[in-house]
């Protein structure tokens, strides 16, 4: 017998779904056979939209910034008043601010925080009432970078740790309602991590130098953290709560020179 996961009936809401980690969080969970409800920053979403109705899905998408508190609010009412309910939420929305703890201003910190720690827990809060309902689960997108980091990744990494402490508190004051877990992928292949990439002299140098700090010899992909999703909002991961799991390919486990 195939061992299938079958998320039929359930909704969930995904953040930064527009593309990257987030468009292949949304499919999975659309192939799996959940109601999609998503945002991104972006005004359209076609990838995602005719992705998901590829899979025979149903998605609603919304224009959103997470940092704005009014609009996570209008993102969950319309959820809800479309789906009527949500089941899953994957809080993924986030971005990467390297600028250093010299170099960080003021501003750098606060916009970091807001967005990739801040924005989590508020729409957390604001969909808690939902999820106590259908005995729902939270998925918190945090990074590699939580647990070790590498120099100018600051304030990133200070966020990204963070939000394992969010993980641990939720599941311990919101359960046995709701459980809360976390991911903290590390280098996946998306336009995002290609942006970084470019940043050097010899890009193409500099993404094999990552690959090959892998013991795995390749980067991830959007498609297996979307299936880890899957797994984790199933009722195979239901003894799952208060963990956050790192996904990096073993780049961790390797010590590597300056």
């Amino acid at each position: 017998m195939a061992f299938t996961i079958d998320l039929s009936g359930k909704t969930a809401l995904v953040t930064g779904a527009s593309s990257g980690i987030g468009l292949g969080i949304a499919l999975q969970l659309a192939k799996a056979g959940a109601r999609i409800a998503a945002c991104g920053m972006d005004p359209e979403a076609p990838a995602l939209l005719q992705g998901v109705e590829a899979l025979g899905g149903q998605v609603l998408y919304l224009q959103a910034d997470v940092t704005r508190e009014d609009e996570l609010y209008r993102l969950v009412q319309h959820a809800v008043a479309v789906f009527d309910g949500i089941d899953i939420l994957v809080s993924n929305a986030g971005r990467n601010v390297f600028t250093g703890a010299t170099s960080s201003t003021a501003a750098d910190w606060q916009g970091n925080m807001d967005l990739n720690l801040t924005s989590h827990w508020q729409l957390a809060q604001k969909c808690r009432p939902w999820l106590e309902k259908s005995n729902g689960v939270i998925i918190l997108m945090s990074s590699n970078q939580a647990f070790s980091t590498i120099p100018g990744c600051f304030p990133y990494n200070v966020a990204k740790t963070a939000l394992t402490g969010l993980v641990s508190s939720l599941a311990i004051e919101w359960g046995p309602a709701i459980r809360t877990v976390g991911m903290a992928p590390g280098f996946i292949d998306t336009p995002g991590n290609q942006r970084w990439f470019d940043g050097f002299a010899d890009p193409q140098a500099e993404r094999q130098k990552t690959i090959d700090r892998h013991p795995v010899r390749r980067l991830g992909t959007t498609e297996e953290i979307g299936g880890w999703c899957v797994f984790l909002a199933s009722g195979y991961a239901a003894f799952a709560s208060g963990t956050t799991y790192l996904i990096d390919g073993g780049r961790s486990a390797l010590l590597q020179d300056a």
